[in-house]
């Protein structure tokens, strides 16, 4: 089985546990904290995935680094390891909080800007844009890009929504190449 379809199963599992015990939230931050940690720390993943480390001693090694995780975390980790699939854990996180946004009705989004967006702001925009693909709301990132010369430039997903000014001015040049042609 591909590692996709592997991860979804867990993903949905643990999300059906978490949506049960109404803590769909704590789980998502969670696992992210989780992500990041093995992002982070790639030995630790070489490790919980070597063939000559006893079973015992990996279990071991989750449960003393995530000991302020939650128990559905931890066992989640631990059946991972368990099945020697300690390397879907980011794909396990990133259909989790696919699920959990779904269940929202919100999506992830990043808006790029000359300078940082106040809430205000960030809250204008994830209401205009929400209604446009649907959703309720939008969860926005800022992101400083210093190569706009003004506007905002969003992504939500694989789709980008350009308004910055450099966008414009190259849509701009576009359409007069084109019609001197």
């Amino acid at each position: 089985m591909s590692k996709g379809i592997v991860a979804k199963r867990y993903a949905v599992a643990l999300f059906q546990l978490a949506k049960e015990k109404n803590i769909i939230d704590q789980i998502e931050n969670e696992l992210l904290v989780v992500k990041e940690v093995f992002t982070a720390n790639q030995d630790l993943l070489e490790v919980l995935n070597h063939p000559k480390v006893k079973s015992e001693t990996k279990k071991s090694i989750v449960k003393d680094s995530f000991a302020n995780v939650s128990e559905q975390v931890v066992n989640t980790l631990l059946l991972l390891v368990d099945r020697n699939r300690a390397n879907v854990l980011a794909e396990v996180v990133s259909h989790f909080v696919q699920q959990a946004n779904e269940y929202r009705g919100t999506e992830d989004a990043t808006v790029y800007s000359v300078r940082a967006l106040s809430e205000a702001e960030l809250s204008a925009i994830s209401a205009s844009f929400a209604k446009k693909i649907g959703k309720k709301s939008l969860r926005l990132q800022n992101v400083v890009d210093k190569t706009l010369l003004g506007g905002v430039k969003l992504r939500i997903g694989n789709r980008i929504y350009d308004g910055s000014v450099s966008g414009k001015l190259e849509r701009i040049e576009r359409q007069l190449v084109a019609n001197r042609l």
